[in-house]
């Protein structure tokens, strides 16, 4: 019986062995673009073409020539006007929640910011980021690599400006990163979506949303409208939150939210109630 157990475990460990030498051979050695070496001149397009196809942002002149994205984050208007209201940036300490592809960072830097610091958690995103401040010699913005969460309850670094663009509707808990942003900056610039419920009723948006559950966080009372990803967060190119859902909230609790954590005074713009992937608008918040 003992040579039986013996044989069988070593016919057991041959096939293991047979399977991760197969698996080695058929993707392990696999060639991309982040294990091979590169044979050309240098140039910035190199760097970008470690991530082929997947760069969503056009870069600005002078260097629009290079092949990524389309989207003119590198010129976001929404951004430089949030800078206006907040009678600019020259001079000032940033936080930047969630760069993406450092688009928001390069403006920045380009309106004279002294020092951003600026966190992404998305691994492919983070490099990209570096990739940008490479390229466009962002020597005034330091990226991060972590949960910008985390850093905003730990950290006792106080900023001038905070900047969340895109981050708000990805959140499980959406008041507690206004609360935890109020703590860190005196002044807020926020692009977001948000939920509204006719809007929310459409074709596209319906299925994604769950019935609404009342939350209160530090004293301030509000309703949340859990969002589903669904399929989309198993694609390469996903860059919504870390979890499968994430919780909307209306346009004016998000702004009584930032009035009950401090916030006294809001320009608000750019208000899309029928942007097709849900309502969305921008708000500057001042502590007077």
């Amino acid at each position: 019986m003992e040579r039986y157990i013996k044989a069988v475990k070593k016919r057991v460990k041959n096939v293991t062995d047979r399977v991760k030498g197969a698996y080695h051979i058929l993707f392990a050695n696999q060639q991309t673009p982040l294990n091979r070496y590169s044979d050309v001149f240098p140039h910035p397009q190199n760097a970008l073409n470690i991530f082929p196809d997947e760069w969503r942002s056009r870069f600005p002149e002078p260097y629009r020539h290079l092949q990524a994205g389309e989207t003119p984050l590198f010129e976001d208007l929404g951004v430089k006007w949030g800078i206006e209201q907040m009678a600019g940036v020259e001079g000032k300490k940033v936080l930047e929640l969630g760069p993406l592809e450092g688009g928001h960072s390069y403006i920045l830097q380009s309106e004279g910011a002294s020092s951003i610091v600026s966190i992404e958690a998305h691994p492919r995103a983070y490099l990209k980021c570096l990739i940008v401040k490479e390229v466009l010699k962002l020597n005034r913005v330091e990226f991060l690599f972590g949960d910008f969460m985390e850093y905003l309850r730990q950290s006792p670094d106080q900023f001038d400006i905070g900047m969340a663009v895109g981050v708000l509707y990805h959140m499980k808990n959406p008041a507690e990163l206004l609360a935890l942003a109020a703590n860190r900056c005196s002044k807020l610039y926020v692009w977001t979506h948000y939920y509204d419920k006719k809007a929310c009723q459409k074709a596209l948006l319906k299925p994604r949303f769950s019935a609404p559950v009342e939350a209160d966080y530090q004293g301030f009372k509000h309703t949340l409208h859990k969002y589903s990803y669904g399929a989309a967060r198993k694609w390469r190119t996903f860059i919504g939150g870390p979890a499968t859902m994430s919780n909307w909230l209306t346009k004016d609790d998000i702004i009584a939210c930032c009035r009950h954590f401090g916030f006294t005074r809001f320009e608000i713009n750019f208000d899309s109630p029928d942007h097709p992937h849900g309502p969305c608008f921008s708000f500057v918040a001042h502590k007077e």
